[in-house]
């Protein structure tokens, strides 16, 4: 997303005006914000977890959509396009428009828009009831950051690098971070990383 908004609407107006875009733009408090393109490794990292978490979920009734999938945090708003996110919920099968009870949401992070996922994003994701996983995940360094709600209704963080196993609670699901990263060129330096067998 830029930091610039491009217009302002109501949220009704902007989810009827939004349908006849060529492009995509998240909304919130009022200001509709255009979504910008990101890099290959951004696209490869992202389509690698989708990859993962497709074939784990595969006949569980849940759902995984990418970056073309709207989240409402609620009926009016705000709306954001996260990389990744996946629902559990009966409520969202039904859904045309948006994913309203995510249990898992994913941002690759890229420098112009980190701050704001870290942010002012995470701040309007934590209002879904539903989430239980926020994750982000780094395009240009093998490096994830998972806040889970613990025990206590707080959110905590763990983080992940080179040759540790990710444990994703919401989804029941543990791979190594190798298998996310796999084919992915992380810039000028060549990584090659291997999976653990």
């Amino acid at each position: 997303m830029i930091a610039n908004p491009q217009f302002s609407f109501s949220p009704q107006e902007y989810l009827k005006w939004e349908e006849q875009q060529e492009i995509r733009y998240e909304y919130a408090e009022g200001e509709v914000y255009v979504m910008t393109g990101g890099t290959l490794p951004h696209s490869g990292v992202a389509a690698n977890f989708i990859f993962l978490l497709k074939n784990h979920l595969r006949g569980r009734g849940c759902q995984v959509f990418t970056s073309g999938a709207k989240v409402g945090v609620t009926e009016n708003g705000p709306f954001f396009y996260p990389d990744v996110n996946v629902t559990c919920d009966v409520r969202d099968r039904t859904a045309l428009r948006f994913v309203q009870y995510p249990c898992l949401i994913a941002e690759v992070l890229s420098p112009t828009t980190e701050a704001y996922d870290r942010g002012g994003k995470f701040a309007q994701y934590r209002k879904l009831k539903s989430l239980k996983e926020y994750v982000l995940i780094s395009s240009d360094s093998v490096n994830v950051e998972i806040f889970r709600l613990n025990q206590n209704q707080k959110w905590e963080l763990t983080s992940y690098g080179d040759g540790d196993e990710i444990i994703l609670t919401s989804v029941d699901l543990a791979f190594p971070i190798a298998v996310l990263y796999e084919d992915i060129n992380l810039g000028a330096e060549e990584r090659s990383l291997t999976m653990k067998e």
